[in-house]
């Protein structure tokens, strides 16, 4: 048996490791709620968006446009696709990172063509090691997102497909279901569909009601439909890649939670089982001493009788 000791080193070390978890729990509960918010606020830029574009192809239904050319002439074989894989900076937030990489290593298993692109610091690591090109990182943090940084991931993959490098484009993230489940997913992002621009089953009772009053006001189009739509498909795309990195980011966080909170409670059922260990070892010591104590005053007796 151990120790007293040993026993309550281990109990110290056990409850430094509680109070960084711990910590670690209530930032990453502040960065969720954060990323909840940013993400909600989005959501109508991105639904405003996606109507206009649906109005533009109901009034000029035979509108070309670059960004939906499918590119039938060429064999599914011998597409070019394009991969933004989403992940994370850091560990400890569980399978997080682990099930994007192999959705993402499953999807590229399925082309004989790929390019990856990837966001974050555990995806630049993690595919050098196992033998995977990387066309280009995006070199900044994956906390945080912004606008800005959507921008730049969005003008580059925007410019290879337009200039014919990439046929396909698809964006691998991970999706928060609820404040306990998450799962890893693939969306095309080009080409795009017309027959997708309709009614969109998660948008909320609130932005459909927006959307019905404003389909019935004029809809005019300066300087042309053309124009104007070169202009909203690549800020629509763009949207379309920062609600991916918001909601990659609150899944992180949400992971990060979950992983910390098992982490504590874990850590709070082994300085139990500690406590309880220690309490015994000292009962023990208790025990043996009384019996020395006993076994010395009867050997001390036993002389005096003598």
């Amino acid at each position: 048996m151990e120790n007293m000791k040993e026993i309550q080193n281990r109990i110290r070390s056990v409850k430094d490791t509680m109070k960084i978890t711990n910590a670690m729990y209530m930032i990453s509960s502040t960065k969720l709620q954060k990323a909840k918010k940013t993400l909600q606020d989005a959501e109508p830029y991105f639904y405003t968006l996606q109507n206009t574009i649906q109005r533009i192809l109901r009034h000029v239904p035979d509108l070309e446009n670059p960004y939906f050319d499918v590119r039938t002439h060429i064999k599914k074989g011998m597409r070019q696709v394009g991969f933004l894989v989403i992940t994370g900076d850091k560990g400890l937030a569980g399978a997080y990172n682990q099930n994007v990489f192999k959705l993402a290593e499953e999807e590229m298993d399925k082309r004989v063509y790929t390019r990856l692109y990837v966001v974050g610091q555990q995806g630049m690591h993690y595919f050098p090691k196992k033998g995977l090109f990387i066309e280009e990182s995006f070199h900044y943090t994956a906390q945080n997102p912004t606008i800005d940084r959507a921008r730049k991931i969005g003008m580059t993959l925007f410019e290879q497909f337009i200039n014919g490098e990439l046929d396909e484009v698809y964006v691998i993230y991970t999706r928060m279901i609820n404040s306990m489940q998450m799962v890893a997913e693939k969306k095309q992002l080009l080409p795009l569909h017309r027959e997708n621009f309709m009614e969109d089953s998660a948008m909320s009772e609130e932005m459909r009601k927006y959307i019905r009053e404003h389909q019935s006001k004029p809809f005019p189009m300066f300087p042309s439909p053309e124009a104007v739509m070169n202009t909203v498909i690549p800020n629509y795309l763009i949207g379309f890649i920062y609600g991916a990195l918001v909601e990659s980011f609150a899944s992180e966080q949400n992971s990060r939670v979950m992983a910390m909170d098992t982490a504590t409670r874990s850590a709070k059922d082994l300085i139990h089982d500690l406590n309880i260990k220690y309490n015994r070892a000292r009962q023990a010591s208790i025990t043996q001493e009384i019996t020395e104590i006993v076994g010395g005053a009867r050997a001390q007796k036993g002389k005096g009788e003598k």
